[in-house]
């Protein structure tokens, strides 16, 4: 049974897995289990090329970031469990026991994060009656989003990045996914108001 499973290894998702994971030594984070399906190969990023994302060194390939962004996660915050190579099919049950099913297994969780693109191909069965039109995205390229209020869909489940209504910015999508780190972290927490920083103190 995971706490918390994000569906999605590109910008949002991996930028809520790496908050989530950097919590390790709160108390109210000590026995969480966190997963994230980092199933990549429809990501944006793979022929992306930065010049201009904040911290990140001009021409940068978004290939090369979505492997350095796994092994990232896997290195500093190894409590993180890593699922590849698996594609969500459905989402079924509510808060707090959902159950996912992937092309090769199935997986129980309380929480569910979905950051995977906003292409009109979207087809988790489950969340389904959640899809719109995607309100900053051109008519023309068809782009959904999930009906949510800031990133919460339903109890229990949230979404990040453009599939949340974002417009697709690598700084806009890493936000999006940290600020649902944070609102986690925060009902962990009992509601109080929390996020997670390191410090060289």
């Amino acid at each position: 049974m995971f706490d918390v499973l994000i569906i999605g290894g590109g910008v949002s998702g991996m930028s809520c897995a790496l908050v989530l994971g950097s919590a390790r030594n709160k108390p109210f984070v000590a026995n969480k289990k966190i997963g994230i399906f980092t199933h990549q190969k429809t990501a944006s990023l793979q022929e992306a090329l930065f010049n201009n994302a904040y911290g990140i060194p001009a021409g940068t390939l978004g290939s090369d970031l979505l492997k350095e962004s796994t092994k990232q996660l896997s290195e500093t915050y190894p409590q993180v469990i890593q699922i590849p190579k698996e594609k969500v099919l459905t989402i079924e049950g509510e808060f707090p026991e959902f159950t996912i099913t992937t092309n090769k297994t199935s997986y129980k969780t309380s929480m569910i994060v979905i950051g995977v693109g906003a292409a009109n191909t979207f087809s988790i069965q489950g969340v389904l009656q959640y899809v719109e039109p995607h309100q900053k995205s051109l008519p023309e390229k068809q782009r959904i989003q999930l009906k949510n209020k800031d990133h919460k869909v339903a109890e229990g489940i949230y979404v990040t990045g453009t599939l949340a209504g974002w417009r697709s910015q690598l700084s806009i999508a890493a936000g999006s996914g940290a600020a649902v780190a944070t609102d986690i972290l925060t009902m962990w927490n009992d509601g109080e108001q929390t996020h997670a920083h390191d410090s060289i103190r």
